[in-house]
């Protein structure tokens, strides 16, 4: 397939030549534009107020993201507010849980996560039921994560601590670019914002994640290139494979998220593939690397509110 101008709706990696998009860019020449599509603004104190909750009252914290992390030890700050030294804190990732030593003393604390998604978290904290769970998170009414929660029937409490704002896009022309990049539904209604008219556009559109699918689809915009599944674990594999001719669209992401190489739904954990190609299994660590950054962006943008 022709993909020679590509919009990617994230700020742009901090090194170019270790990214998974350096393959798509020197293998296939394609001239990639990174640009994030939102802001996150933190919630005033006295707005976080009116929801009644102290932060003191919970012995445990439940992140998804860093910016989770930071709004979090942010509001304490502005609230006057302590946590018991014996507060346990449950990270949907390792790298999130790390990110913790920004604020604490690490080894002095409880930390758990899970593996790579918000649902192996869950696995973690159903372990833990007896605790009282506090989730700091955007002001969003609901995510896929308080669905997730909920679906699990843990007893926590929504604190709305930021959120997300559409950025102006007028500086950028879609009939420039081939394709354009989605990772939230946040991106998605800043991309309905700036360009109303883009369901007539002939851009082809990828997108990252279960809920920027859907976002997509109650929009009525078409997905041509979906992300994450098995054969495509990051946005830049998706779209590679797509150059390819192996398109991902969001029936097989979502049929693939729930179903293993048989067809039959698993929760088991996968075998990890034997790499023999040095170069290849660098790659494969390169977009691994991607994938858990674009579902902590993810994460983040998708606790956010545009109305």
């Amino acid at each position: 397939m022709k993909l020679k101008k590509l919009l990617i709706s994230q700020p742009a990696p901090a090194d170019l030549e270790k990214s998974p998009y350096r393959n798509l860019i020197q293998k296939h020449g394609v001239d990639i534009t990174f640009y994030k599509f939102f802001e996150v603004v933190g919630l005033s104190a006295s707005d976080f107020r009116k929801t009644r909750i102290h932060i003191s009252d919970y012995n445990a914290i439940i992140f998804n993201s860093k910016q989770s992390i930071d709004h979090f030890f942010r509001m304490l700050k502005d609230l006057r507010e302590t946590v018991n030294e014996d507060t346990k804190y449950f990270c949907s990732t390792e790298a999130i849980a790390l990110y913790l030593q920004n604020y604490i003393q690490y080894r002095k604390r409880k930390v758990f996560f899970g593996t790579q998604t918000f649902t192996d978290l869950i696995e973690v904290i159903l372990k833990h039921k007896e605790e009282k769970y506090l989730f700091p998170c955007s002001d969003e009414k609901q995510t896929e994560y308080t669905k997730a929660l909920d679906k699990a029937k843990i007893k926590y409490t929504k604190a709305p601590m930021y959120t997300s704002v559409p950025r102006d896009l007028s500086q950028f022309n879609l009939d420039d670019f081939d394709a354009i990049a989605l990772f939230s539904p946040i991106g998605v209604r800043s991309l309905l914002k700036n360009f109303p008219d883009v369901k007539e556009s002939d851009i082809t559109i990828a997108a990252f994640g279960a809920s920027t699918h859907a976002a997509l689809k109650e929009n009525g915009l078409k997905l041509t290139i979906g992300a994450p599944t098995p054969a495509a674990p990051s946005m830049a594999t998706a779209i590679e494979n797509y150059i390819l001719g192996k398109t991902a669209t969001a029936a097989t992401a979502k049929g693939d998220a729930k179903r293993g190489k048989s067809g039959t739904a698993t929760s088991a954990k996968r075998s990890k593939p034997v790499i023999a190609n040095k170069e290849v299994y660098k790659q494969r660590m390169e977009e691994k690397k991607a994938q858990a950054a674009a579902r902590r962006a993810e994460r983040a943008a998708e606790k956010a509110k545009m109305e």
